[in-house]
């Protein structure tokens, strides 16, 4: 077999259907076409993101775009909420910028507690926060709606938020959760292939931006703001993969958004049950866990790597063992994007089968 089927993540599978939708006829990125294929997206893109702003499309990986709003909104010092490889990651990114950071740690594993955040916030100095929903090293869903509500009543402190592996598996609400900046990439719930971010800006974060120096132009938000009021990007945009996002915000509307995060808690739900019966431990805290992926704790004399390769050459299908320093001590499995009871069922199966 050549390739496996992919339940790792991220990237995920990428289904024949969206990769034919990916070569239609090219087009040129500075006419009518693409201007239509770039209005043909936000409805959807909206939806999903629940928001009436525009929906930016940025053809980087979603740390461009995270990098790129630290550049548009901090002023003096930044907050970062960590609690798994990438959110921690975020503080380095923040330090190696030169920007003053701080930290909210909790053990990886665990959720971000509001009252830390309101605690670190009333110190004073901070102008941003960073958080990430859906922490994909950890499995861990964090509580957007109660760390935004802290966040907000913090006068002028700029809220961005990572929905890179829960945008479309939960409802994440831009708009009721007065999020400034909401990042995710195409290659998690969306399952395309990666190199596509998509985002969102407050028009409050649009004002904080205007007033930034130095804010470079690749990922100027006052840029993006300014060429989507014409349908188009500030540089060439990844058509093909939008061809490809165009396919799958249609195949979403066709299930309806409602039924689509059903789908993803039944599917993720199955994952548990599985876990369950075979007695391994889920990683991250009770009450929250991801809707889009599993982290399991690997138990003692497992032999995950055997798993794993035997999974995926017996049977076509690849899982992740863990990421970052729980590399070894985790493994996950992804449910996010299209898949279905009846394509866990088979991942289930040949994971029986395997375990024996």
């Amino acid at each position: 077999m050549s390739s496996p089927k992919l339940f790792a993540p991220g990237p995920i599978d990428v289904s024949p259907e969206t990769y034919a939708a990916m070569t239609r006829t090219m087009i040129g990125h500075r006419g009518k076409d693409f201007e239509e294929l770039y209005a043909s997206l936000q409805p959807g893109l909206k939806e999903i993101f629940g928001t009436t702003r525009p929906v930016f499309l940025s053809t980087s990986s979603a740390w461009g775009v995270m990098e790129g709003a630290l550049r548009n909104l901090v002023r003096e010092k930044v907050l970062c909420l960590c609690c798994g490889a990438f959110s921690d990651k975020w503080f380095s990114v923040a330090k190696s910028m030169g920007y003053a950071a701080d930290k909210v740690q909790v053990e990886w594993g665990e959720a971000i507690d509001p009252e830390a955040v309101r605690a670190k916030l009333e110190e004073g100095g901070f102008d941003t926060v960073t958080f990430i929903h859906s922490e994909t090293s950890t499995g861990v869903l964090n509580d957007l709606p109660a760390i935004a509500k802290v966040v907000k009543s913090f006068p002028d402190v700029m809220f961005i938020v990572d929905t890179v592996s829960s945008l479309s598996t939960v409802p994440v609400d831009f708009d009721a959760n007065q999020v400034d900046v909401m990042i995710a990439g195409v290659q998690k719930a969306l399952a395309l292939p990666p190199g596509l971010a998509v985002f969102a800006v407050s028009e409050d974060a649009m004002k904080r931006a205007e007033t930034i120096p130095n804010r470079g132009y690749y990922f100027d938000f006052v840029e993006f703001a300014k060429n989507a009021e014409k349908n188009n990007t500030p540089s060439t945009p990844a058509i093909a993969t939008l061809f490809g996002l165009q396919y799958i915000l249609s195949k979403i509307a066709d299930e309806g958004f409602e039924n689509r995060i059903a789908r993803h808690a039944k599917t993720n739900a199955m994952v548990h049950e599985w876990g369950a019966k075979h007695g391994f431990e889920i990683f991250a805290q009770e009450g929250y866990r991801s809707q889009a992926l599993t982290c399991f704790k690997t138990p003692e004399n497992f032999d995950q790597s055997a798993f794993i390769k035997t999974l995926k050459d017996k049977h076509g299908f690849l899982i992740n063992g863990g990421y970052g320093k729980i590399k070894g001590l985790t493994f996950r499995i992804s449910n996010m994007g299209n898949e279905t009871v009846a394509t866990m069922q088979e991942l289930i199966d040949a994971m029986d089968d395997v375990l024996g």
